[in-house]
């Protein structure tokens, strides 16, 4: 299977849409999880609210990532963003880190059914990556999941450890409940 990965674009809504079918994603997200303020219940977010919310960053140009296509067909998408827009971050504490302001991160992947297991996050990251390199950002990260047991696709939306170590990520951070991977570019 052939990967074609792109930047998303304002116009890239329709395929996001698309992609994201009417759960968003994964119970509602929208990718909008980490962007919540710490006032804010997700309970009250999720679905309409926080579709609302992306398609308004999308469309805007104010959220970045990628998407993956097999042919005309959209099959993944990777988010990436100044961490400080993920408000969400900063409050765990596994995750804090003094530089914020600094750095970029790639919290999210959303691969079809029927797609996963296939390199698409891998494509996504690659990508990813390189357009970060590109637009002279110096600190990326990622945080994967811990996989101490085998866990459904859903619960993987942040990638693996493997995934990140294979772009040349290190772990800086491995405490108990997540761990936080960082590229430097010299």
């Amino acid at each position: 299977m052939k990967i074609t990965t792109v930047d998303v674009t304002p116009d890239s809504w329709k395929y996001i849409e698309e992609l994201f079918g009417s759960n968003g994603a994964c119970g509602g997200c929208w990718c909008m999880s980490w962007r919540i303020a710490k006032d804010e219940k997700w309970d009250r977010i999720k679905g309409t609210e926080a579709k609302k919310r992306f398609k308004k960053l999308i469309t805007s140009g104010k959220a970045h990532g990628a998407l993956a296509f097999s042919g005309d067909e959209v099959i993944g998408w990777c988010s990436f963003d100044k961490r400080i827009d993920y408000l969400k971050l900063d409050r765990a504490p596994s995750l804090k880190c003094d530089d914020a302001e600094n750095v970029w991160s790639i919290p999210c992947f959303f691969i079809k059914k029927g797609f996963r297991g296939k390199g698409v996050a891998a494509a996504l990251l690659k990508h990813s990556v390189k357009t970060l390199k590109q637009q002279g950002i110096k600190i990326v990260e990622g945080y994967p999941v811990k996989l101490d047991k085998e866990l459904p696709a859903a619960f993987v939306w942040t990638g693996t450890l493997s995934l990140f170590e294979k772009e040349g990520f290190e772990v800086v951070t491995n405490k108990k409940g997540k761990q936080r991977v960082r590229k430097v570019f010299s």
